[in-house]
């Protein structure tokens, strides 16, 4: 049996479309109620959870895969596991936003950033040698700016329409993000057959 922790929602879809098309047995997940947890007759015990849970419980060896947005890989500071395949679905980007007068304002302070990623934020800006004021906020980022909280964002970009909606535009791109097949580094040792026959499977090579 291989276990798996998949963030609910989107990915959850996507992945288990994808395995389906490889002969899995997804019924028993496409027709779940409030289920959390369920067995499939191919073996696999899948977990439904948010995706910073998919990583604790990769970590604490709960599951042995886990399917997660890089985005959350990025933000988080477990990094003790093993990054097997994007599988270029979900994909969307970090970007740091703003009103367009921000590209030739000059700041005689400390800009401020307002994001719920602030590590990723910060590593943005050192990257850019930039020394600013994060400020973290978990609803929605845009009311940074609107209400003179911040002077940009660094925020998620699917289809830009909330930036467009409320004056904001992208001001540069920081990272690309899709989803990705992460493997508990003892799974892998144990399991590796079952897991690179998912992997597989995933790439259509089954």
């Amino acid at each position: 049996m291989i276990k798996i922790a998949i963030t609910k929602g989107r990915i959850e879809k996507q992945v288990c479309q994808l395995l389906a098309k490889q002969g899995f047995d997804m019924d028993p997940i496409f027709h779940k109620d409030r289920e959390l947890l369920i067995e499939t007759k191919d073996g696999i015990q899948m977990i439904f959870a948010k995706s910073n849970d998919v990583l604790t419980f990769l970590e604490h060896g709960i599951v042995d895969v886990g399917f997660v947005g890089s985005d959350t890989l990025m933000e988080s500071d477990y990094d003790d596991y093993y990054e097997m395949l994007d599988l270029e679905i979900g994909k969307c980007f970090f970007a740091l936003c703003a009103y367009p007068e921000y590209k030739e304002k000059h700041f005689e302070r400390r800009k401020k950033i307002a994001s719920k990623y602030t590590k990723v934020a910060k590593e943005y800006f050192a990257r850019q040698r930039e020394d600013v004021e994060i400020i973290k906020l978990e609803g929605s980022v845009e009311l940074g700016p609107v209400v003179g909280l911040s002077d940009a964002i660094v925020d998620i970009v699917e289809t830009g329409s909330t930036l467009k909606a409320n004056g904001l535009e992208v001001i540069d791109k920081v990272a690309d993000v899709s989803t990705r097949m992460v493997v508990n580094k003892v799974s892998y040792k144990y399991k590796r057959d079952e897991i690179f026959k998912l992997i597989n499977a995933l790439k259509g090579e089954e």
